[in-house]
């Protein structure tokens, strides 16, 4: 039984780092989806994640050190 809450716990976990590194793209995917099943347009909110998503992959090309940590964050 232990097991299974173990697992539980790591999903949980690996879920908190998806979202902590993806969060803004996924926050705007999602609040765009629900915009059009709303029947409204979601087109700003999807613009907005694709902004978002080029932002995290532009710092994550970014090699930090400790001198230049503070500059992103």
């Amino acid at each position: 039984m232990s097991e299974y809450i173990i697992i539980t716990a790591l999903i949980a976990v690996a879920a908190i780092g998806v979202f902590a590194s993806f969060g803004d793209v996924i926050g705007n995917q999602t609040a765009a989806m629900a915009e059009e099943m709303a029947g409204g347009d979601g087109s700003a909110n999807i613009q907005q994640a694709g902004q978002n998503a080029t932002t995290a992959t532009n710092r994550g090309n970014v090699q930090d050190t400790l001198s230049t940590y503070n500059a992103q964050n």
